[in-house]
């Protein structure tokens, strides 16, 4: 019964770090995407774009690392 357990933990970890993975790449390629789009309309305003969305990024890359932290623990946790 413990095995089985175990390998539900190590499976639930994995697709929940998969899940945040994805959700982070389809975030940062929404941020890219309409930074590009911001720069063609107004060139003369890339600069606060590019660095709005270089801050946008981090924060859902720091969300993703978080939530792999989290999927992880709960992994150990099921194995304790």
């Amino acid at each position: 019964m413990n095995f089985l357990l175990d390998n539900l933990a190590l499976m639930g970890a994995g697709i929940g770090a998969g899940i945040a993975a994805l959700g982070a790449g389809v975030g940062i390629g929404k941020i890219g995407g309409s930074a590009v789009e911001s720069i063609a309309r107004q060139p003369q305003e890339s600069g606060k774009i590019q660095t709005a969305m270089l801050i946008a990024a981090a924060f859902i890359e720091g969300v993703a690392l978080f939530s792999v932290v989290v999927c992880l623990l709960i992994y150990a946790k099921g194995n304790a």
